[in-house]
């Protein structure tokens, strides 16, 4: 998963090149390691990650990488390639040609690198789609991060655990069937998937397992944890939400994958009638950080990624 939403040049500093993210130190690119010189870096010996998809220019990836890079204090960099529709297969094959330890994979590739990679984690198996490329002894292993990080994010931002807990997922593509994998797997008493195609939401209600169910807008009210995961509420559809809005209340949690606007209709909809909400920018730094933990084997610097992505998203924290 990728964003929109950067304020292009925000936090640029003295020698930063124009547009540079938000986050990069005065005079330098974002992930220098602490004490480079001057023109020294990135070097032959820089570790190279990025991102591919497209369009890729609006990504927050880079940032979010070499924001951790820079907190750690290794010798990585990642950047941005566009990759085009049909064009997964020959990405991942460079990935192993030119050495890159890792890559990002957002639209419309998610499909097609699953198809491409040597291997695939069960998680990545089961959803027949992989945002995370990971390389190992020269071989691709394509992993899925997006549900555990959403699953991340609401701990971490809300205090909310769905073990024991009535979950509704709006939608039934893939990020939604992310979210529906990672909430069964996190211990969810039902995971109800409510879809405006009943097929599409039968698919994605089946990766649930015995928890996953199909249902309907008046589901919505008895749900502890309210996600969606549709594109409902960006771009033309800014003002719309997609479900009635006194289905939220008090007592439940309710996300919002878009946050482009940060704000949407339906978390201000949600909010106006007493439920807590989030918006998407959590789940895109925590499949961040598990992306970083998989390629080099730290811990990821959430906090200073959360810092990063609320200084670039528009609106701030």
């Amino acid at each position: 998963m990728t964003g929109t939403g950067v304020r292009p040049g925000a936090g640029a500093g003295a020698g930063t090149p124009s547009g540079a993210a938000a986050g990069t130190p005065a005079g330098a690119a974002a992930g220098t390691p602490s004490g480079a010189a001057a023109g020294t870096w990135p070097s032959a010996t820089t570790a190279l990650v990025g991102v591919m998809g497209d369009p890729i220019a609006h990504s927050l990836s880079p940032l979010l990488h070499n924001t951790a890079f820079r907190a750690l204090g290794i010798d990585w960099v990642s950047v941005g390639f566009e990759v085009g529709a049909g064009g997964g297969a020959a990405a991942v094959a460079g990935i192993v040609a030119l050495g890159l330890r890792g890559m990002s994979v957002t639209m419309p590739l998610k499909e097609e690198v699953a198809a491409a990679v040597d291997e695939l984690t069960p998680v990545a198996a089961r959803l027949g789609a992989v945002n995370c490329v990971v390389v190992r002894d020269g071989r691709t292993v394509g992993d899925s991060t997006d549900g555990d990080g959403l699953v991340a994010a609401c701990a971490a931002g809300s205090g909310f655990d769905p073990s024991g807990r009535s979950c509704v997922v709006l939608g039934a593509g893939g990020a939604a069937r992310a979210v529906v994998d990672a909430l069964a797997r996190a211990g969810a008493a039902e995971v109800v998937v409510v879809g405006r195609t009943r097929a599409r939401a039968e698919v994605a209600a089946a990766v649930a397992g015995p928890v996953g169910r199909v249902g309907s807008e008046p589901d919505i009210a008895g749900a502890e944890l309210v996600v969606h995961a549709t594109p409902v509420g960006m771009g033309a559809d800014a003002g719309a939400v997609p479900v009635d809005p006194g289905l939220f209340g008090p007592g439940q949690l309710v996300v919002d994958l878009v946050y482009h606007p940060l704000q949407t209709a339906l978390l201000r909809a949600a909010a106006e009638r007493g439920a807590r909400t989030a918006t998407g920018v959590g789940m895109l730094v925590h499949q961040a950080a598990l992306a970083i933990e998989r390629w080099t084997g730290h811990v990821a610097p959430v906090t200073a990624m959360q810092a990063a992505a609320d200084g670039a998203t528009e609106g701030g924290p």
